[in-house]
């Protein structure tokens, strides 16, 4: 196969076409700031108007309203964060999980410099949470409870309801990173304990640059973004028009076809895991087998490096990861793993396969072929290394029997 194939889904996703053809006309001619009070500008604002109301539909938003346009998942969580610390600001305490997505940990990690205390809630060799070490972590003091609906490595979900009735009987606001959800399984916040989600465009086929976060209503929220009335104050900035276009075309699309995709790419996923596992000696899966979004594969290859293969999938074209493209480059074990508990042999021959709607039975069927392959070779690679070192090791020996030796 000469074509790419792109088993990175958690990383980015490829743009709609429906959502490209939405994009166009509002990148040339209808270039009107949503702000202004001529007609030109508030066509656009309109426009926007829809497009918040067809992410509030995928989210199962009550209200349109409680839709705020961010520039992404980053800054989604940084707002939901900083903006209810910012309400209580007698209150210290913060909660979250060993899991989180970095956007998440390395602002609780920055707070927690700044006189934060943070409760960092472990999880089970599944990526499972323990309820009841929930329940002991809140406190009169917390603040704010942020747990992510399920994991961008593992593709493990949380029991966000379950979690939401703990926390509100606490009277605290309970923040849900949904980056890796929205469009992959129902959502219905309606009927949710969340108060605060944040989402991502470019996580369900629309365009990098843009995101939304939910803010329930009566839930007292400071902006993050200071410097115009934009979003009803909620945050400033002249709005990325086309971005958030897209991004509702996207959600649009999605929503419509959850169910029927969801199932399709969850089939897809279950036939890649089979093969690797009975294809691939020395394979485990990393994460609970059940609680997983549907798209999602996490699986480690025993003494292996995983950058190795990644390597040499990339010469077959075949795109995949190690875990969060927002940790690349990092020489550190990923800190989704260690938090489970994943055994050294194990760690570093983690790969992460992430599908989507637009990958078909013939990509699965060439990456299953190729996968043993790269692993049979880097497996020889590994025994012939052994091997030298221990002869290695035997040379050292001797040249030391020798020297001692002559000094004798």
């Amino acid at each position: 196969m000469d074509s790419v194939i792109y088993f990175d889904n958690n990383a980015t996703t490829r743009l709609a076409p429906e959502a490209r053809e939405a994009m166009q006309p509002y990148l040339a001619e209808f270039y009107g700031n949503p702000s202004s009070i001529h007609r030109f500008g508030s066509q656009v604002a309109r426009k926007i108007q829809e497009a918040r109301e067809q992410v509030a539909a995928l989210l199962g938003a009550s209200d349109p309203v409680e839709i705020v346009f961010t520039s992404c998942g980053t800054e989604g969580d940084n707002a939901a964060i900083r903006g209810i610390l910012e309400t209580s600001p007698d209150k210290r305490h913060i909660v979250t999980t060993q899991v989180e997505h970095p956007a998440v940990t390395a602002l609780c990690q920055h707070l927690g410099k700044k006189g934060y205390r943070v409760t960092w809630l472990g999880v089970d060799g599944e990526g499972m949470l323990d309820l009841d070490q929930l329940r002991e972590a809140l406190t009169e003091d917390t603040a704010l409870v942020s747990i992510m609906y399920a994991n961008n490595e593992t593709g493990v979900i949380f029991p966000i309801e379950a979690i939401g009735e703990i926390v509100k009987a606490k009277g605290i606001p309970l923040h849900v990173d949904a980056v890796q959800v929205a469009g992959k399984i129902p959502l219905d916040l309606k009927g949710s304990p969340v108060d605060l989600l944040t989402i991502s465009g470019h996580k369900f086929h629309g365009p990098k640059g843009v995101g939304a976060l939910y803010v329930r209503r009566g839930i007292t929220f400071r902006p993050f973004m200071i410097g115009g009335h934009q979003e009803r104050n909620r945050r400033g900035g002249t709005e990325n028009v086309a971005g958030i276009v897209g991004m509702g075309k996207a959600a649009e699309v999605a929503g419509k076809r959850l169910g029927e995709e969801g199932a399709r790419v969850r089939a897809l996923r279950d036939r890649l895991e089979k093969f690797l596992l009975d294809a691939c000696p020395g394979a485990r899966i990393n994460g609970h087998r059940e609680k997983r979004i549907p798209n999602t594969l996490n699986v480690s290859f025993k003494f292996l490096e995983g950058e190795a293969i990644l390597v040499l999938l990339d010469q077959y074209g075949i795109c995949a990861s190690t875990g969060s493209a927002c940790s690349a480059g990092s020489v550190e074990p990923s800190h989704v793993l260690r938090a489970m508990g994943v055994p050294p042999d194990w760690i570093q021959g983690a790969v992460r396969f992430s599908l989507s709607r637009y990958n078909t039975e013939e990509e699965i069927g060439f990456v299953s072929e190729k996968v043993p392959l790269i692993v049979e070779r880097l497996q020889g690679l590994s025994a012939l290394g052994k091997l030298a070192d221990r002869q290695k090791d035997r040379r050292g020996t001797y040249d030391a029997g020798d020297r001692i030796g002559a000094r004798r």
